[in-house]
């Protein structure tokens, strides 16, 4: 029988080094906003309060703390030393662009983070949890080891929550976590249909793919995913994300679609294979009537999908249908602005549209969805993980306390080798570990 679940959602908490180094190829508005100045108390204030809407509305919203940047243990293992100013210094003189790869406060685009699959998806009806290796970058490459200790100090009950090590870095085997994963599914404790979107076969170089911007996951990275979690055939499908749209700008497949429940709302360019995976997921999918809401290139160009970030939006379910939370730039393009009028008046499965501000992440190129990790929990697993990270009233209100308290408001990438920021750094993140109760989960503390 059926158990009781509930998509919870796990949101990066934005960094104290929150910066635009324009680090990521193939990532558009990334590119676009290189070296301007960043706010980063701003961002992590933005953050916050989207957090902070959604659990006021009865979602479960829980926190991902950053990561320690500058990473000093990176830059000693690329050859620097002396005392952590020394080695900030000379990074500074002779490969800035390496310190600021060590710099970057990317995690907390946590979509990124894992891939999850839930208990009543795997065959030991355990959560599963996989960080990303993130191999296609080498400033998200530092990530997983922190994140797999995030994620184990979270869920740490052994009879309810499994965890495995990364993939094997390399571009065989690249792996972006969520980004590229979908759940569909009637109810949420019930068996659905994990989506694996991958960009290329690593292992035929006769494959589509694409031209002008790396494919970041593979196939093989998915199938392997799927093997680690335990999943079973009719519970999956890989799709092949169309090699165009990542010519365009789109990296991941959060920025040309986004799932849950029984909706995929998708860009007519996000797949090869459109109607076999259509297909392919209707037929897997049980207990519910699948609802595909496909948007055109003449309703909406990729080019404006890809700066409104219109499906990197949250899809989540209200008591009235499916509410859609788009970042403000969704009502700043005309052509979006009017497809979310005449979506609204369709009368479909997304019956609300509402805005939120996360300017200082978008210009890094991260929207709404990627600031989130979904995980899927029944009653049970939701007690047992660890509930400090879960938002309430008064974690929100230390929490932005807190902020107010470390960060800077204002970043250039200059200041990446100011020896006090990775004090003020250490220092914040060490109050916060304690505000969470998560235990020495970095370098510096261990």
């Amino acid at each position: 029988m059926a158990k009781h679940a509930v998509e919870a959602n796990f949101d990066g908490l934005v960094g104290p080094t929150h910066n635009y180094a324009g680090l990521s190829w193939g990532n558009v508005a990334s590119k676009s906003n290189v070296n301007a100045v960043s706010n980063p108390r701003e961002a992590a204030l933005q953050g916050l309060a989207k957090m902070k809407r959604l659990a006021d509305r009865g979602y479960v919203q829980g926190i991902l703390p950053p990561h320690e940047r500058p990473h000093i243990p990176s830059l000693k293992a690329l050859g620097f030393s002396g005392t952590d100013a020394q080695i900030l210094a000379q990074a500074a003189k002779s490969s800035p662009s390496v310190l600021a790869a060590v710099s970057s406060a990317s995690s907390m685009w946590t979509a990124n983070a894992a891939t999850v699959s839930p208990s009543s998806d795997t065959t030991d009806h355990r959560v599963h949890f996989t960080p990303a290796n993130l191999s296609a970058k080498f400033h998200r490459s530092i990530e997983h080891t922190v994140t797999g200790r995030s994620l184990k100090s979270i869920f740490a009950d052994e009879a309810y929550f499994a965890h495995h090590p990364a993939l094997p870095l390399g571009s065989h085997f690249g792996d972006e976590g969520a980004a590229n994963h979908t759940r569909l599914c009637g109810r949420y404790g019930e068996p659905g249909v994990e989506l694996f979107v991958y960009g290329q076969v690593a292992f035929n170089e006769r494959a589509p793919a694409p031209k002008r911007y790396p494919a970041r996951q593979t196939l093989e990275a998915s199938q392997a995913i799927a093997r680690l979690h335990g999943l079973r055939d009719k519970n999956l499908v890989f799709a092949q994300q169309n090699p165009a749209s990542i010519d365009a700008g789109v990296f991941h497949n959060d920025v040309i679609a986004v799932g849950n429940g029984n909706t995929l709302f998708y860009h007519s360019m996000a797949f090869l294979n459109e109607e076999q995976i259509l297909a392919d997921i209707r037929s897997r999918l049980i207990g519910a009537d699948f609802e595909a809401v496909r948007v055109s290139s003449e309703d909406v160009p990729l080019n404006d999908a890809v700066a409104s970030y219109l499906f990197n939006s949250q899809l989540l379910n209200t008591p009235d249908g499916m509410l859609l939370a788009v970042p403000g730039e969704c009502r700043e393009v005309a052509s979006v602005s009017q497809y979310l009028d005449k979506l609204l008046a369709a009368g479909g499965p997304i019956t609300a549209v509402e805005v939120f501000d996360v300017k200082q992440s978008m210009r890094n190129g991260g929207g709404p969805a990627c600031l989130r990790l979904r995980v899927v929990l029944n009653d049970e697993e939701l007690q047992a993980m660890h509930r400090g990270v879960i938002l309430t009233d008064r974690l929100y209100e230390r929490l932005t306390t807190w902020v107010g308290a470390h960060y800077r408001d204002r970043l250039a990438r200059e200041d990446l080798a100011d020896p006090m920021l990775l004090d003020e750094v250490r220092k914040a993140l060490d109050e916060l570990t304690g505000i969470l109760a998560l235990g020495s989960i970095y370098d510096f503390q261990l």
